[in-house]
């Protein structure tokens, strides 16, 4: 699946879990200025979606806030 919006994917230093997503015709927030947030990738589709990303939240969060943040579930693997 390929999402209208890429968005570019910030995560907090000392807190791997906790991430920002920004879509990429967006101006970057204050927040993610200094060495807090660093850079991790890019989302474009559901395939390169990290878990506890949801798209439509992150559309909706994007509208209103102008960013998404969202913490990463842990992957389940079925043996």
């Amino acid at each position: 699946m390929h999402y209208e919006i890429a968005y570019n994917v910030f995560r907090r230093a000392g807190e791997d879990d906790l991430h920002c997503a920004i879509p990429e015709d967006r101006p970057l927030p204050g927040f993610l200025g200094g060495d807090r947030w660093s850079f991790s990738g890019k989302v474009t589709g559901a395939g390169d979606a990290p878990g506890g990303f949801g798209a439509r939240a992150a559309e909706t969060a994007s509208r209103i806030n102008g960013f998404y943040v969202f913490q990463l579930l842990p992957v389940r693997r079925c043996y």
